[in-house]
């Protein structure tokens, strides 16, 4: 057991191994198609851009319904939400598969199906932060180092998605749709079994309470959240135009194709799941330190990505730069994580992990759309573009994370 004063019966290490599952079945659900878009492309009879809303899609669909879902979890509960939401993403993954598989025009069903599967990433995903605060109350400390997992676990599934996708993909190349419903099944069987939520001793909050007070946070916190959620949605943004960029350039510059083509994705991807696991458990939250961090992550971010065009042609050059930034956006994930959850209140948790995560799944859906309309003409000054705008973020997050103001506010809560 991982003990925490009143919490010892419900933090199992079966219980962190649960929750973990959610962010890599929802990764594995969007990125695990990347590296197959080219094949999609063919199969199937699509544009670049077409194959890109295949992942945009699943993102949009989770951008609007993500807030709702944050209230809901705070009203109703985390896995009253969670397990339905689970479902969804397991029925959206059978119609996409079974409409690739049987149907001659499939695109349209396959937008369906990655909505559906968005709808149920919206329920789940965003509800595992607020939900790991819960279950450790103000153990700060150990907070930090379980979202560390959490978040782990999600760049995991981006490391272990361009293998997957690629070795599903070489067998049927319509498996992954499939194989994505395998996964929330499991997801659902351990939440259902291995999570044990603490019971609530007050009442709910009614809706008119819960939207004053969360206009109250929102008006208090708004400098460093607002900071946080554009962060949080830059980075995520930058991650999947530049995968969409290598999964492209590997097979049209490089002629890599295939399981061998996933491996190679996966370099950058591991760096950033290592850099996220490191961050995650040393971060102690301290708000200071999420503050150095975040400022030395934006930095070396910016650097590397204005770079990254320049390296096409060279592979091991391009290879190392997109590690370089992958090791940077791995280190900031959990720093942004545990700052919005270890300093918001318990009543509005749901609801502010829920806009940030909207924000993070904005650059999801943003990413490879962008790429595939600036690759051809304007791949080096887009960018060096991103990383002047990395620039900028750092001077908004030097000003507005005011160390003293969060911790201030903390001590006296």
């Amino acid at each position: 057991m991982i003990k925490n004063n009143n919490q010892t019966d419900n933090v199992s290490i079966w219980c962190v191994i649960s929750m973990a599952s959610i962010p890599l079945v929802m990764t594995l659900g969007n990125s695990m198609l990347i590296p197959i878009l080219p094949v999609l492309e063919k199969k199937v009879g699509i544009s670049s851009f077409q194959s890109s809303m295949i992942i945009t899609s699943y993102s949009i669909a989770a951008i609007f319904l993500i807030p709702v879902a944050g209230y809901l979890s705070d009203r109703f509960g985390r896995k009253i939400v969670i397990l339905p939401s689970l479902i969804l993403a397991l029925i959206g993954g059978l119609i996409a598969g079974f409409a690739s598989w049987k149907i001659d025009d499939p695109f349209f069903w396959i937008i369906i199906g990655r909505i559906l599967q968005g709808i149920g990433a919206a329920g789940a995903m965003p509800i595992v932060l607020p939900l790991v605060g819960d279950l450790y109350k103000d153990d700060d400390e150990k907070t930090s180092s379980c979202l560390g997992l959490i978040e782990t676990s999600n760049t995991f599934g981006k490391v272990l998605s361009p293998i997957l996708g690629s070795v599903l993909a070489a067998v049927l190349w319509f498996l992954p749709f499939f194989s994505i419903s395998v996964f929330s099944l499991i997801s659902i069987v351990m939440i259902f079994f291995f999570v044990k939520v603490p019971k609530e001793k007050d009442e709910p909050v009614k809706f008119k309470d819960f939207l004053s007070n969360t206009k109250k946070t929102f008006k208090k916190e708004s400098k460093w959240l607002f900071t946080v959620f554009i962060n949080g949605a830059f980075v995520m943004l930058l991650l999947f135009a530049v995968l969409f960029f290598l999964s492209e350039m590997l097979e049209k510059t490089h002629d890599i194709k295939g399981i061998k083509k996933g491996f190679v994705i996966a370099i950058p991807l591991l760096m950033l799941c290592i850099a996220s696991y490191i961050t995650g458990r040393n971060i102690k939250g301290n708000v200071s330190t999420m503050k150095k961090m975040t400022m030395i992550c934006l930095v070396v971010m910016s650097i590397s990505v204005a770079f990254i065009g320049f390296t096409k042609d060279k592979l091991i050059l391009l290879l190392i730069i997109t590690s370089i930034m992958g090791i940077a956006i791995g280190a900031l994930l959990p720093v942004l994580d545990a700052l919005i959850t270890e300093n918001i209140k318990k009543e509005e948790r749901g609801t502010i992990s829920s806009f940030y995560s909207s924000a993070r799944f904005i650059g999801v859906a943003a990413g490879p759309p962008i790429m595939s309309l600036v690759m051809k003409n304007y791949l080096n000054i887009s960018y060096i573009i991103a990383g002047a705008i990395g620039i900028v973020l750092f001077f908004i997050a030097l000003k507005m994370i005011k160390v003293d103001e969060i911790e201030g506010k903390n001590h006296k809560a």
